[in-house]
Formats: structure tokens, sequence, C-alpha cells
């Protein structure tokens, strides 16, 4: 690959997983030019630029930030946060990318409820509804393409943020997943698959990649990866969905798109609809997927822990 043509990386300081600036940094720790699109030059954007990306600010809903940004860029890494504008957002980078005429691959992060979705079996999430009607156009395109389906984040708010709140006030975690099984995905994994195909597209276009942890569990088998991480008890706590979704998802005071997708995703899980497990990410990267123990571990801090 030419080394004047960047590779361009959307969410590069957004927060889905934090997935868009690993990449970045993945791509840049192997020597590789790397055009980061960013919504703001915060102090996210600065961090990139101090790291060796050329920083490109603009508004992946607007075609004309979205034109710019791809010259002379050959290679697309497409991810986005949650957002009511992603399905806007996808179609101008497809539109953007048709009329250069020059991608070599558009590697787009999807996820992996899409693969159980059809147009008469759709989910209540307008996020999940959007990715797949995101992948009916892309695929109309005609790009090369390669989609990324992962499976929950290990660092979503269920795992993370959410986990180490209860876990620090009284060693629970308290879901509504009831005896669902899920296998939540290390965003570092998903971060490192996708470098690996921008790195050489050729054997991965027109694939799809469903990339999970390394294991499908339940939330009891979850709360003890977390007692080994952490050194202490840990248990699972079965919430009912009415009263969680009021008292603890409701006060989090997120936005009614967020919040409208994560109400969905508990839901599914209680369904044992993230019951899901592949090898993807090890047939990609050549090393098992990493267990949530491994994150936890990674975020001590976070769970109160030295």
């Amino acid at each position: 690959m030419s080394t004047a043509s960047p590779i361009l990386v959307t969410g590069a300081a957004g927060q889905v997983g934090g997935v868009g600036g690993m990449v970045a940094r993945i791509l840049l720790g192997r020597k590789l030019p790397v055009r980061a699109f960013v919504r703001r030059d915060d102090e996210r954007a600065e961090a990139l630029r101090q790291a060796g990306a050329e920083i490109f600010v603009g508004d992946l809903t607007r075609p004309e930030d979205v034109a710019r940004a791809l010259e002379p860029c050959r290679r697309i890494y497409f991810g986005m946060s949650v957002s009511s504008a992603y399905l806007e957002a996808a179609i101008a980078m497809a539109a953007a990318a048709l009329q250069q005429r020059t991608i070599e691959v558009l590697v787009h992060m999807s996820q992996m409820t899409v693969s159980q979705m059809s147009l008469r079996n759709m989910t209540a999430s307008p996020q999940q509804r959007q990715h797949w009607l995101a992948e009916q156009a892309l695929n109309w395109s005609g790009l090369p393409l390669v989609h990324m389906r992962p499976t929950i984040f290990q660092e979503n708010f269920f795992f993370l943020d959410w986990a180490a709140q209860q876990i620090s006030r009284d060693g629970a975690i308290r879901l509504p997943f009831g005896s669902g099984r899920t296998s939540p995905v290390s965003a570092q994994d998903v971060a490192e698959v996708a470098a690996a195909i921008l790195v050489d597209p050729a054997p991965h276009i027109g694939k799809i990649y469903e990339l999970t942890g390394p294991r499908s569990e339940d939330l009891h088998g979850l709360a003890s990866e977390y007692a080994a991480a952490l050194g202490r008890p840990v248990r699972y706590i079965a919430a009912p969905l009415d009263e969680w979704r009021d008292k603890e998802l409701r006060a989090s005071g997120l936005p009614e798109h967020v919040f409208g997708h994560l109400l969905t995703m508990a839901k599914l899980h209680a369904e044992n609809r993230y019951d899901r497990l592949t090898s993807d990410v090890e047939a990609i990267l050549g090393r098992p997927a990493r267990p949530i123990e491994a994150m936890v571990r990674k975020n001590r801090k976070k769970f109160g822990e030295g």
C-alpha cells in the first residue's frame, strides 16, 4: 500500500468501546498513515495527533465533509457511536466512496443482532434497525466490503461502568437478563480484527465476521469471572425488567435513542438472543478471544481496587 494514501478511520475519538481510536493506534504502531475523522478537535483528537495521525474534523452526516476526508484514501474503517443519525452517515460514506472509484476496502462496524434480523423480523431498537438498513445500502453499493458484527462489548455500559458501580457498592451485578447467556467481546479484539483486515484486505472482501468472546455463559458464570479478577465474591441478581428500566436505566439520564437501544439489548438478553459463539476472532488473529476477566483486571480501579 502506498504511504501516500492514508487509511481513513472514523469514530477515532468516539465512544463505541473506543474501537476507532484503537484501530488508529494499531495502524500507527505499524507505521501506516492514518487520517482520523473526528467530530471535534478536542483532547482526544490531540492525543491521536501526537501519536502520528492526521486529524480531519468534520460531520459524518455531511456528504461534502466525507468526500473531502476520503481524498486520497483507499481503505476505510467506518464505525460510529450509537446515534440516531447512523444510517445517514453510512449512506454518506457509501456515496462518497462510490464517487471516488478507488476504494480497496470499506470495513463496516455493524453488530451481531443484524444476523437475526430481516424485513419481517426486526427489533425494537432504532439503532439495530439502522445497522440492518445500513448493511443493505452498503451491499447495494457494490463497494468492496467487509462487515464486522461484534456482539455486546465487554466495555459496554452493562459490563463495565454499570457493573463497577454495583460491585463496588455491594458485590453484586443487577441486570434484567434472567438466565440468558451472552459472550461479550473485547473492544481491543474487535479493533485488532479491523486493523488486520485493513492491512491486508484481499482475503476478506465480501465476508461477514461475527465476533464474540471465548465463551457463552449466563450471568452467574460472568459473575465468577469478575470474582476471579477482583479476588472477592461477586454474585448476579436477576432484576425485574420493569423495575430496572424505571429505577435504574431511566435514572442514568441517557438520550432517548440510547435508552431505547440499551433497553432492547436487555430484553434480547433475557430472551437468550445473545447466546452466540464463533471462532472468528481466533481465525483472524491466531489466538483466542480475550475473556471478560481480562477486561476486569485491566479496569480494576473502576471497581475500587488499588
